[in-house]
Formats: C-alpha cells, sequence, structure tokens
C-alpha cells in the first residue's frame, strides 16, 4: 500500500494555501492508496502570547480554532468524495508544548473521537525570553534556542530531551502513536557548519533512548521527507544514520510528504522506499 501519512491543508496559515482537494488529485494521480490529512492543531491562546521570537513563527503556526469546525467539515466531505479512489485518514499534527498537557489533552478528548490518525510533534522549545520555534529561520534558531543553550550540540540534545517527554505524557487515549520528523533540530544544521551533520556519541545515545521509547510503546515514526527540499539541510528526518538504527528495533515508519502545497504532495518518495 502507497501511503503519505503526513499532509497539510489551506488551513495552515504557513502554508501555500492551495486548496487541499487538488492535493488529493495529484496523490490519486501517484498512485497512492491511503492518504493522512493531519492539520498543525490549534495552539493554546496563553502560549501564543507568552512565546518569544519572531512574532510570525508563532502566530502562524497552527490552524485557528474557530476553524476546526470548517476543517472536519471539508476533510469529511473529500473524503467520502474520493473514498473509491484514495483511503483518507483526518487527523491532526498535536504539538507538545511542555507546561501545557492539560490544554492538549482537553483537546484531543473532544476532536479525538473525529479522527483516525495523526502525528505528535515538537516544534517550539524553552528559549531565550520563553517558548522558541525550532524551524521557523536559521537565524531566530540561532539566537533563540542555539546561543541559548551554548551550543549546536547543546540545542540538539534539548530537542532530543524534549521528544523523549512528548513520547512519555498523559495526553490521554486520542494522543497520536506517530511521532513526526524526531530530528527537526537539524534543519539549519548547514548554517552552523558542514560538521553539524556529525552526530556525537552522546547525541547518537540519545536518539537511541528515543527509539527504545517508541518501540517498548509500540509507537511509529514518521518518515518527513520534507528536510531534503530545505536548503540548509537537505536530509530526510531522520537521516539515514538514525533510520538505520530504527530499522534494527523494527521500528515502523510511515512516510510523510509533509506537503503545504501540490507541488510537495508525494515528494522524496523514492528515498521512503530505499530506507
Amino acid at each position: 500500500m502507497k501511503r503519505d501519512g503526513h499532509t497539510h491543508t489551506e488551513f495552515c496559515p504557513h502554508g501555500t494555501r492551495e486548496d487541499v482537494e487538488e492535493m488529493i488529485l495529484k496523490a490519486i494521480k501517484l498512485g497512492f492508496d491511503e492518504y493522512s490529512i493531519v492539520e498543525h492543531a490549534p495552539l493554546p491562546n496563553e502560549f501564543i502570547q507568552k512565546a518569544a521570537g519572531d512574532r510570525e513563527a508563532v502566530e502562524t503556526a497552527s490552524m485557528a480554532l474557530s476553524d476546526i469546525r470548517y476543517y472536519f467539515k471539508k476533510m469529511t466531505h473529500l473524503k467520502k468524495k474520493y473514498a473509491s479512489d484514495l483511503l483518507i485518514h483526518i487527523g491532526f499534527e498535536v504539538d507538545y508544548l511542555l507546561g501545557f498537557e492539560d490544554f492538549t489533552r482537553d483537546f484531543l478528548d473532544e476532536y479525538g473521537p473525529q479522527t483516525d490518525d495523526g502525528v505528535l510533534s515538537l516544534h517550539f522549545l524553552a528559549g531565550q525570553d520563553g517558548q522558541r520555534s525550532i524551524d521557523f529561520s536559521a537565524a531566530d534558531y540561532d539566537e533563540g534556542i542555539v546561543q541559548f543553550y551554548g551550543g549546536f550540540e547543546q540545542a540538539q540534545l534539548a530537542y532530543l530531551e524534549g521528544i523523549k517527554q512528548s513520547i512519555e505524557a498523559d495526553l490521554g487515549k486520542f494522543k497520536p502513536i506517530r511521532i513526526g520528523h524526531i530530528s527537526l533540530c537539524q534543519k539549519f544544521w548547514q548554517y552552523f557548519g558542514p560538521e553539524k551533520n556529525v552526530f556525537s556519541d552522546e547525541v547518537i545515545a540519545q536518539f537511541q533512548q528515543i527509539l527504545m521509547l517508541v518501540k517498548k510503546r509500540d509507537y511509529e515514526l514518521d518518515f518527513n521527507t520534507a528536510g531534503l527540499f530545505k536548503p540548509l539541510c537537505g536530509e530526510t528526518y531522520p537521516p539515514k544514520e538514525i533510520a538505520l538504527l530504527a530499522n534494527e528495533l523494527q521500528i515502523p515508519f510511515v512516510y510523510g510528504s509533509d506537503s503545504h502545497g501540490v507541488k510537495d504532495v508525494g515528494r522524496g518518495y523514492d528515498v521512503y522506499c530505499q530506507k
């Protein structure tokens, strides 16, 4: 079965705003059998107000809570419309936000019954002046995260600790069991120098701990190809070195294009097949 487990829609403020139906039609043309629509779940207002760094990074990070009803209405319509061509799953990419677990649990308890797939990701870390975006821009990541932790490797370790916390967090019975792009901290590695894609022994050990937690809980991993197409990354999330460790543990991967527009649908699928 050819499946894309990580895609977005026009409800995402930082996407292309292209109609999700056009993306679905491309997926059908490319021969996909399953297609998961997992829009960025709304962030709590308190978090948005308190977050630091570039305001665009926070204010465009997720769909609006007021759009939830329209999101489900449209995605359910499209799921039925294309049922004979494509099995469409509907859910959310949920941010793990340390200190806001109650909000996330309540959100999932309310809307989880209407979903049949999901991804749990980490896009924010405690940093300079408050919570900071991990993946908005290289300069913002450097100022808000890398300098705050005292170096690129220290930022890697902080991010990986956050991933471990997300896996262990009690987010209720509708918590997603697929962990998104577990090496997103590498998105800008080329900005910091060519040596930054070589993991230290300590970082490898942290990845191994994450993989053991994923294995213990029978979770899945997002094999996210978006990084291949980022100018300062050029590799998958996770990169081959970590994917091989996951393969040794027989942890299931689900291909994710992380598409935010029509051109992104199916990108890097050939790399996923070679993982």
